[in-house]
């Protein structure tokens, strides 16, 4: 098998567990009145409290931040509405919404930097809300986790650091770099998933699953098999070793705090420029290439997502005014109600159809950002392209990307609403 095809793999390993995090997160939240009402409280206290800071610029970063100091009805609606797109996304195709929160944000008009910071926030919010640790400490090994944190912190910092370096350079230049990566990551994946979109499609072989957490994940290695890659690092004795998986395999496992360290830099960094939680490539890295069992990896993945989000958000974005706290809120409700209503569907619809709209909502996120390149690089100067050319195209991009996004969340809805009786009977 192939590089590319194995990275294939991992990401959407990695994706569909984020899922499956999302929807434990946002049901445990649902369940408990208490939470509800305190999200209820805090959405309706950030626009009041929005209102009355409004004068206040320094307090938000000055003349240099983005985040707004006031708030408009409309700019709340908008964000329930990616929220609720993004849960739709999560429950229903069963593969991580969250990586088009970003893309989605910028393409109705919000800052790089600043979509970056409250998505960040967001995920921050959700799972300290969720209190999902409570239920998985039994399978947070403590240990990895701790030098784990080391290494994302330090990421986390880097990443916050490269953002603000290059917004304080040039905001456009910023701009274009989230761009950049979401459209490299989005093609990649909309190009591999195409393809085996075709391939099921022609072979008449429908998908091992569906919904949540259905799409082909690849094989998990088992508590007893090593991956190659996994087997040389954990060769390398480089102390402190850290011990983990002791119930799994006699005497356990164990693997340089350095290496887990250097896993948790590169999670960091790419949580902090991104506006991810880090769960995306944490899944991956400890199962495929640190060769840590699952059962170890899903409580300790939590666990330092609250942290990494956390320490990303309020460190390196919301103390320099990146963070908008009204969309964060609000793509947190948004959220909660679109995975319940997308996990629903998932039972009545095929699993083919679900492949499908994984693969155009992907496509439609990679053609938005990568639609925004040429406007960007010519206001940079970068670039001799007619302006109006380049604004042509940015504006076919932004289109697509709501149209498919429009299409999904009608025909989700419509198939929700029409099976509204087979619901209430099961």
């Amino acid at each position: 098998m192939s590089f590319p095809r194995k990275l294939y793999e991992c990401m959407m390993a990695a994706s569909i567990h984020y899922a499956r995090w999302d929807y434990e997160v946002s049901m445990n939240i649902l369940r408990s009145k208490k939470r509800m009402l305190v999200l209820i409280a805090l959405a309706a206290l950030v626009p009041i409290f929005s209102l009355y800071i409004a004068d206040a610029a320094d307090l938000l970063g000055g003349k240099k931040a983005y985040a707004p100091s006031f708030y408009t009805p409309i700019v709340f609606l908008v964000s329930i509405a990616v929220g609720f797109c993004a849960g739709l996304i999560t429950g229903c195709i069963g593969a991580g919404g969250g990586f088009i929160i970003t893309p989605a944000l910028m393409a109705a008009g919000v800052k790089g930097i600043l979509a970056v910071g409250t998505d960040l926030f967001h995920i921050f919010a959700k799972a300290i809300m969720g209190s999902v640790l409570h239920k998985k400490m039994g399978n947070v090994n403590m240990r990895i986790a701790a030098f784990f944190l080391v290494g994302s912190i330090l990421g986390a910092t880097l990443g916050g650091f490269i953002q603000m370096t290059i917004y304080e350079k040039d905001p456009i230049l910023s701009d274009a770099v989230t761009s950049i990566i979401y459209a490299t990551i989005l093609g990649f994946l909309s190009w591999y998933g195409v393809s085996d979109f075709l391939k099921k499609r022609k072979s008449g072989v429908p998908p091992a699953g569906h919904g949540h957490g259905g799409h082909d994940a690849p094989k998990v290695p088992s508590s007893t098999e090593l991956p190659g890659i996994a087997g040389k690092l954990q060769s390398i004795s480089l102390p402190p070793m850290v011990k983990f998986d002791e119930d799994m395999v006699p005497g356990g496992r164990q693997i340089s705090a350095f290496i887990l360290a250097a896993g948790g830099f590169v999670v960091g960094i790419a949580s902090a420029m991104m506006g991810v939680g880090g769960g995306f490539i944490t899944f991956p890295m400890f199962v495929y290439v640190f060769g840590i069992s699952t059962f170890t990896t899903v409580g300790t993945d939590i666990f330092q997502i609250v942290f990494t989000a956390g320490y990303g958000a309020i460190a390196q974005y919301a103390v320099y005014g990146f963070v908008f706290y009204t969309l964060a809120m609000g793509m947190l409700l948004g959220s909660l109600i679109g995975i319940q209503i997308g996990a629903l569907t998932t039972k009545v619809v095929s699993g083919m159809t679900i492949r499908m709209f994984f693969v155009v909502t992907i496509l439609a996120g990679f053609i938005n950002r990568f639609s925004t390149l040429p406007k960007q690089f010519a206001d940079m100067g970068y670039l001799n392209w007619p302006m109006g050319l380049c604004q042509i195209i940015e504006t076919v991009g932004n289109y697509l990307f709501w149209i498919t996004v429009v299409v999904f969340v009608a025909w989700v809805m419509w198939s929700f609403i029409k099976n509204i009786k087979t619901f209430r009977e099961g």
